[in-house]
């Protein structure tokens, strides 16, 4: 329910990584409930739920490596990945980390801050995937910090509709103001052309990134390929969004790929990301 995609991506997997990934993805989830998605009216409530959600789980973290998890679902599948794959500390303490810094209801400054965020929780998370595929490779760590990077943008894009219906806009400001864009205006639902001018420049940026991550898939080892196939709906996303000249609130961007399932296994036919 909480993350299709990610789901989908994972039984592309090889079995013995499967049930680690879906074990990450979860703590993802967890982690992403307590942020700027979560369905709390009230900010400051939020916070103080959300710090305290962090704190819980960098104390779960803390008992995973001490061998001392806590009763609790994902903790335990957490635990067993961890031995399984050995998977690095630092990554989850860095997710939980920005997670946290990200608890403060602001827009980011510009579209570096977006992608320092993207870099420490999706990135992370595609390290942390790569390891429990047994790759440890410095080009497929280097193709996972741009793909990271490009989901970190998209997924903002994605929900500035939703944030929007809270009058709430997260989208880099230093964008919106070179093209003398409000929030207000974002607020309202505006579709003029330097409106879609913001969506034009921040999508570019993520196609960029794909692009670069692409640029030296020869030297990344075939085995950690898997764990990039999260680019078919970055690439779905970014193609539909052209395709309605860049205006984030057209319905069509709203509906569920029905045909992600077919692209994902083409995808995972042709062994390219």
């Amino acid at each position: 329910k909480r993350d299709y995609e990610g789901f989908l991506c994972s039984l592309l997997l090889p079995a013995e990584s499967r049930t680690s990934a879906f074990a990450l993805r979860a703590f993802n989830v967890e982690l992403a409930q307590a942020g700027k998605n979560a369905k709390i009216k009230d900010s400051i409530t939020q916070k103080t739920t959300g710090l305290m959600r962090m704190q819980f789980w960098r104390d779960t973290v803390e008992g995973i490596y001490g061998n001392n998890p806590p009763h609790q679902p994902v903790a335990t599948e957490l635990w067993k990945a961890v031995r399984r794959h050995n998977l690095t500390k630092m990554w989850f303490m860095k997710i939980i980390d920005e997670r946290e810094k990200n608890l403060d209801d602001r827009a980011y400054r510009n579209i570096q801050e977006l992608e320092t965020y993207a870099e420490n929780t999706q990135s992370a998370l595609l390290y942390l995937t790569l390891e429990t595929l047994g790759v440890r490779d410095i080009h497929a760590d280097h193709a996972a910090s741009h793909i990271g990077k490009a989901q970190g943008i998209v997924t903002c894009l994605r929900a500035t509709p939703y944030h929007c219906t809270r009058r709430k806009v997260f989208l880099p400001m230093d964008i919106c103001m070179l093209h003398g864009v409000s929030q207000e205006d974002f607020i309202r639902g505006k579709q003029e052309k330097n409106v879609r001018d913001v969506i034009y420049d921040i999508a570019s940026q993520a196609h960029i990134h794909l692009e670069h991550a692409r640029s030296f898939s020869k030297k990344v080892p075939v085995k950690a390929y898997p764990a990039f196939f999260c680019t078919v709906a970055l690439d779905d996303y970014l193609y539909n969004v052209r395709k309605v000249d860049f205006n984030i609130f057209h319905p069509s961007l709203q509906k569920k790929s029905t045909l992600l399932p077919l692209y994902l296994y083409i995808r995972s036919w042709k062994k390219t990301y």
